[in-house]
């Protein structure tokens, strides 16, 4: 297995990436995990996956069934708490799907209450390696209103927590994915 970080800056109309930027708001992470990309694909679609690898402590349930394409959302019960660094406690968000395309990219954002929305994105690209499946996990805050960049808070999930997060994935993955969630 092997791990590849690096952080980017991305012109999504024509796929330029600079990587390296010291003004960059896109950070990328990757692994190579030895599963499939319709097994990994299953875990990021289903909300109790989401919760499963979170390695930020924050989502501690969620609720819905799993997405099947852009514009489906489902909601995540988070404790920012875990984090130490704003007191929100317990709130709840909408995942709201912006990207997907099946066993290949999945990508969402969060909306809640804070006003305005923020409009970072977080996501995940498969591609095919000699050994499973190469899994780039992505945070871009790019395009976050203006009010947010202003006020200096981004990044908020670290590199290392995004590492972190593929490592539980390839765990999850190893132990046979996700169990069903709570019943509603």
């Amino acid at each position: 297995m092997s791990d590849e970080a690096t952080a980017e800056t991305s012109d999504e109309t024509t796929g330029d990436e600079t990587a390296g930027d010291e003004t960059a708001e896109r950070m990328e992470v990757q692994r190579t995990i030895p599963a499939d990309a319709g097994t990994i694909f299953r875990v990021l679609c289903d909300p109790q996956g989401h919760v499963a690898i979170d390695s930020s402590g924050m989502l501690m349930s969620a609720e819905g069934e799993p997405v099947t394409g852009v514009g489906d959302s489902f909601v995540v019960h988070m404790d920012r708490e875990a984090l130490n660094d704003y007191p929100l406690g317990r709130y709840d968000v909408t995942v709201s799907i912006t990207r997907f395309v099946p066993d290949r990219e999945i990508a969402w954002t969060i909306r809640g209450r804070i006003r305005p929305q923020i409009g970072h994105i977080y996501g995940y690209r498969l591609e095919p390696a000699d050994e499973g499946t190469l899994v780039t996990s992505y945070y871009d805050w790019s395009e976050i209103d203006p009010a947010w960049k202003e006020a200096g808070i981004f990044p908020i999930i670290s590199e290392g927590a995004l590492r972190a997060t593929l490592g539980i994935l390839d765990r999850t993955i190893a132990r046979g994915g996700v169990a069903p969630g709570p019943p509603a």
